[in-house]
């Protein structure tokens, strides 16, 4: 039963990032057939996996025919759902809303910011999920560089935005840090990474300094090996550069050092801490990188687990930096097959990345489909690779599962 109503479904994600750069929660798509699909069903095969240190879920059903059957249906203690506003001009639907609401269901409007429901109806809902048209854009940067330090004598301009309040697909960097760091927003979904990168472009961003305090903390504490590795694969940047400090002349390995458990293996303890203290005097201390990092951190956990690699441990830890790499070329500002080529990695990765061919594509292109609400991309891509609608939700599910809002 619980098998089915993941193979009705096709669901998708995308990661809600707090104040401090770090993940909130998870919003959860949820597209498929309404006959099908059952709120219990799939609430307990969530509360199946999902435990204590596991993010938050914002379900964002795609069809007003499936949350109606949420309204319903849903015991108090769903996930936040999403409640598009347009659909909320049927009146059978808001009688659903409110009687939900009644059994302590807990909403989100999702609209325009510019458009904002009645109060009457307002009370129906805990948060909101806002969009800014762009004259609300315009009116939020003017008020943020009126806030600035430098522009203290400058008129105060009001802001549009509401505090408390979950914002997407905000286009800049500025329009981030005024809704997060000014106004307090409790969550923004979307980073605008193009904008965030567009600084690095002339100089490449260094690794994150707070990812070599931890590998330095867990080295002084003697933690296993599997640790280093953990911690190491935590930044693609410090993964990437560990990578060519193993393979450099300089160190003289003999054999080409394919994955980072391996250079952990060769390198020794002492060594790894005198690198990363050579790291530390120009690490990164820009938060606006860290939700980059912790995206291509999800891409390569979400890849591993599409691709069924069994026992082989050594296999899993490829398919990860398959993953973790695809987007590294945006990191160092250069073709990926640039930074690729400088490592002696498995040519498996290199086809999967740049060439879209090899067996670990099908999954690396999963992954890349599922981080949006395109359903159906993500059917054809189920079709095209024969892949099982009930695997790859199973996968996906388990990724966001086993994340940690303490460690991301």
């Amino acid at each position: 039963m619980v098998q089915s109503v993941l193979g009705s479904l096709t669901l998708g994600y995308r990661p809600i990032w707090n104040r401090a750069r770090t993940l909130a929660g998870v919003e959860l798509f949820v597209q498929g057939d309404t006959a099908a699909m059952e709120a219990p069903l799939l609430l307990r095969t969530l509360q199946e996996l999902w435990d204590h240190d596991s993010p938050p879920l914002l379900l964002s059903l795609q069809s007003p025919d499936l949350l109606a059957n949420w309204l319903d249906s849903a015991p108090a203690d769903s996930p936040w759902i999403a409640v598009r506003d347009d659909w909320l001009i049927d009146p059978a639907l808001v009688g659903k809303l409110r009687r939900a609401r009644a059994r302590g269901l807990h909403l989100v409007w999702h609209g325009d910011l510019a458009h904002l429901p009645e109060p009457e109806l307002a009370g129906c809902f805990e948060k909101s999920l806002l969009s800014m048209q762009p004259e609300e854009t315009m009116a939020a940067l003017q008020a943020a560089g009126a806030a600035k330090p430098s522009a203290q004598g400058a008129p105060q301009r009001p802001s549009p935005v509401i505090e408390g309040q979950i914002y997407e697909d905000l286009a800049s960097r500025a329009l981030v840090e005024h809704c997060l760091d000014q106004k307090n927003a409790w969550g923004v979904i979307g980073w605008p990474a193009d904008d965030v990168l567009y600084a690095y472009r002339h100089q490449p961003p260094q690794p994150a300094h707070s990812a070599i305090v931890r590998l330095m903390k867990a080295i002084e504490a003697e933690q296993p090996v599997e640790t280093f590795e953990t911690l190491l694969g935590a930044d693609p940047l410090l993964a990437y550069r560990f990578l060519l400090f193993t393979n450099s002349a300089a160190l003289g390995l003999r054999a080409g050092v394919d994955s980072l458990r391996r250079g952990l293996m060769m390198v020794g303890y002492g060594t790894l801490r005198h690198w990363l203290g050579d790291q530390l005097p120009q690490a990164s201390e820009d938060a606006n990188l860290r939700p980059i990092s912790v995206g291509m951190v999800l891409r390569g956990r979400l890849t591993e687990h599409l691709l069924e690699a069994g026992v082989e441990q050594d296999l899993r830890r490829e398919v990860y930096l398959c993953g973790l790499f695809s987007q590294l070329g945006d990191l160092l500002c250069e073709p990926v097959g640039a930074s690729l080529k400088r490592l002696p990695l498995s040519e498996r990765i290199y086809d999967a990345i740049v060439l879209h061919a090899g067996p670990y594509a099908p999954s690396l292109e999963m992954a890349c489909a599922l981080e949006s609400a395109n359903a159906p991309a993500i059917r054809k891509l189920c079709e095209t690779h024969a892949l099982g609608a009930d695997e790859v939700n199973r996968a996906l599910l388990r990724m966001l599962a086993g994340l940690s809002v303490t460690d991301l």
